[in-house]
């Protein structure tokens, strides 16, 4: 007598279980990015919280809007911007004196020192009153900020939703302080990841050439290196870049013109305003006599690395320079060898981290991070065990060191009483540890590739 075949032999269920398989895939497919989006909702809802309560309990609120609304007023009543007579006189005479109007502070709102090509997009605010210009910023980075998350969370959902899911909350979590100050950083930065969403799904690319082209006007030395490897990865991405070249010439020439025509000295100024920052001991001082390094917005580049074994600017600065030129350098070279689209998140993530290392960059720019997610969640199905490991703690401990929630819980809530080094050493640290390890990722995904393609 023949022996009936067993259920796995039975052609009948070999057949059910081959049309079952697809099914049960898209079921787990669909449950990880329901699971990934919960989390996002999650990190959406504590950064809401979280940046309304900075925001109220913070001494110098929005300080860093004053910075751009007073000096756009100031031209606007044709004015020098980048005289801090000027500025002073046209903020006391329109927001009237105030006891949290520190000389800090009032140093801070008064000394001018973006570029004029900003002054296009600044002026739209400056258009308005101050209570409606205000709040219109606060809920214009309030929502870039979650849109963009929401975009880059979707891209590193078809890696790892889940994973994604879990970095975009605790890069959200992260960032109270961008709001609570209101950093040009919350919506440059912003619009930075919508442009690279909108350029890697090939959709919208002169709405992302416009959204980089503000992003590169407002802040240059965070979205330039992005920028700029979108120009060195050639083909479409090279087409992209040229586009938000020119949406930048278009943006930021009226102001530069503007500005000319009121202030016709203005780069002296400009110069003398920046001068007056970095002196030893200033604001923007990265050595150890700087009065403004350290506390919420602490500065994170290299320079504050390198003035503890050298405090001459003369060395750290070309130090800092030279480290990220030679990292930089490595990826154009290895983009050469790729055709795999998903492995250029590596470089993008190398490029976000990179540009935080070179010059003058406070604790808000470093919300470029996001750029990072979609690199760690394609490591993470991509990699061996090691390296997907590594990248989610290396992602991890660079949004939770260079974000908000450890240092309140620390100095405010713990009141935890740390020393100067281990308080400001650790940021730059982590960004340069990002930095390299995605570039030695993108390295090894190029070789990686090579060897596939001629297998």
């Amino acid at each position: 007598m023949q022996t009936p075949p067993s259920p796995a032999q039975d052609p009948a269920n070999r057949s059910l279980s081959s049309q079952r398989a697809p099914k049960a895939e898209r079921s787990r497919r669909a449950a990880g990015r329901r699971d990934g989006l919960y989390l996002f909702y999650a990190g959406c809802a504590l950064f809401l919280l979280l940046s309304i309560g900075m925001e109220n309990a913070s001494s110098t609120p929005m300080v860093d809007f004053k910075v751009l609304y007073y000096p756009a007023r100031c031209l606007m009543q044709h004015h020098d911007p980048y005289q801090e007579s000027e500025v002073l006189q046209v903020y006391q005479s329109e927001a009237g004196r105030s006891p949290l109007d520190t000389p800090k502070v009032l140093q801070i709102i008064s000394r001018y020192l973006y570029l004029p090509c900003a002054f296009l997009i600044t002026g739209l605010f400056a258009l308005l009153p101050w209570g409606p210009a205000h709040l219109l910023w606060l809920t214009l980075t309030i929502a870039s900020l979650i849109f963009a998350s929401y975009l880059i969370w979707d891209i590193g959902a078809e890696y790892a939703p889940v994973i994604s899911g879990l970095l975009t909350a605790f890069f959200l979590l992260n960032s109270g302080d961008v709001v609570a100050l209101s950093n040009a950083a919350g919506i440059g930065t912003a619009l930075c990841a919508i442009a690279a969403w909108c350029f890697f799904r090939d959709r919208w690319g002169t709405a992302g050439a416009i959204c980089l082209a503000v992003s590169l006007v407002l802040k240059p030395q965070d979205a330039g290196l992005v920028w700029l490897y979108l120009l060195f990865a050639g083909g479409t991405y090279r087409k992209y870049a040229l586009r938000t070249l020119f949406a930048a010439f278009v943006i930021g020439a009226p102001g530069i013109l503007w500005a000319w025509h009121v202030a016709p000295n203005w780069i002296h100024e400009w110069q003398a305003n920046v001068a007056a920052f970095s002196v030893h001991g200033g604001l923007n001082d990265p050595g150890p006599a700087s009065t403004g390094r350290y506390g919420f917005g602490m500065m994170v580049s290299l320079p504050v690395l390198f003035s503890y074994f050298k405090d001459d600017p003369n060395f750290y600065n070309p130090a800092s320079y030279l480290v990220t030129a030679l990292a930089f350098l490595a990826l154009p070279f290895f983009t050469m060898r790729t055709r795999l689209q998903q492995w250029q998140w590596l470089a993008i993530a190398a490029a976000a981290a990179l540009a935080m290392l070179p010059v003058y960059h406070r604790q808000q720019d470093t919300k470029l991070l996001l750029l990072t997610i979609p690199a760690c969640a394609i490591l993470w199905t991509r990699a061996g065990v090691g390296t997907r490991w590594l990248a989610l703690v290396v992602s991890i401990a660079g949004f939770v060191l260079t974000g908000d929630v450890l240092w309140i819980l620390l100095d405010v809530i713990f009141k935890v009483h740390l020393s100067m080094n281990v308080r400001i050493l650790p940021v730059p640290l982590i960004l340069l540890s990002m930095s390299l390890f995605y570039v030695c990722a993108f390295a090894w995904a190029s070789l990686r590739s090579e060897r596939v393609e001629t297998a």
